[in-house]
């Protein structure tokens, strides 16, 4: 397969993310939706074998417009601008795919993770459904060009608004907002559930916090389950340090709530979701101070 070049990141991705401020009395949490990017500029489309409904796939489909109400409450909201498919924010910075890259990857790259063996790697090779996105391998240089002008700083931003947070309350929440198809790819795959919150198994944030936001959603109706079949990316992983006071959790939001999953535009549903969303981040907010203050003063 040949090599083609591009001379550079689109213009329409810069700035990379978008930070909603709070707007009322600040909270100790941060929302994250690194998934929502919906830019596709033509550059990327000339890159691309694939229409931009078919890369849509891998979007999680107006996530921060879900959200978006909690800059209301007292919690800012980081979004990417640009797509999954151009690059995955919830991947370690080097998990480099030697089927995608022509060149010889750095000593650094993480090439043998699960993530990069399914074609998901930090620059994608597919989009969610295993469709290949590119008809052409790329170079080493475009890929870490994404990776420097658009991974690094919105991670560097990420990391700057928790540890802010932190520095205010003694403490920090993470929550990472995403969406899943409402049904599973494999060919056997039944229906998922309404609600997944990932925290790492345990390791990401502190129970008492994974127990608020199941039974804030149970207590509404929603089928939630726990880290199955999605336990939290690297920025769940990364984030989470409970020891150190800053608790890290994923939601994956089941698009069949919200979407038209072929059209790709809201239904009825979307309204009572973002209500219940917002429900929910209020009760969190206002519970926090009782599950961590104490904590945060003693140490």
């Amino acid at each position: 397969m040949p090599t083609v070049e591009f001379s550079s990141v689109p213009a329409e991705f810069f700035p990379p993310f978008e930070v909603m401020p709070a707007v009322a009395e600040p909270v100790p949490c941060v929302f994250c939706s690194p998934h929502s990017g919906r830019t596709y500029p033509a550059q990327f489309l000339s890159q691309s074998r694939l229409d931009p409904k078919s890369l849509r796939k891998s979007e999680d489909c107006f996530v921060d417009r879900l959200f978006a109400g909690v800059t209301a409450l007292g919690a800012p909201l980081i979004s990417a601008r640009f797509p999954r498919a151009y690059l995955d924010l919830n991947r370690e910075p080097y998990e480099l795919d030697p089927e995608l890259v022509a060149d010889p990857l750095p000593a650094h790259a993480n090439s043998q993770s699960i993530r990069v063996a399914g074609g998901l790697g930090t620059v994608a090779r597919v989009v969610a459904d295993g469709e290949d996105i590119y008809s052409d391998r790329l170079s080493l240089a475009h890929v870490l060009d994404r990776i420097n002008t658009l991974y690094f700083p919105f991670h560097a931003e990420l990391t700057a608004l928790i540890e802010a947070t932190r520095r205010r309350f003694g403490y920090a929440v993470l929550i990472d907002c995403h969406s899943m198809p409402s049904a599973a790819m494999a060919p056997s795959g039944g229906p998922r559930p309404d609600i997944v919150i990932g925290d790492r198994f345990g390791s990401s944030c502190d129970a008492r916090l994974t127990r608020l936001l199941r039974d804030g959603f149970a207590a509404r109706g929603y089928d939630v389950q726990l880290n199955r079949p999605y336990a939290g990316g690297f920025i769940t992983e990364h984030n989470g340090r409970p020891g150190r006071g800053v608790h890290a959790v994923q939601i994956e939001i089941n698009r069949g709530l919200y979407l038209d999953e072929r059209s790709l535009t809201e239904t009825s549903g979307f309204p009572t979701l973002r209500a219940d969303l917002m429900a929910i981040a209020a009760n969190v907010f206002a519970t926090l101070p009782q599950l961590f203050e104490h904590a945060a003063a003693a140490e």
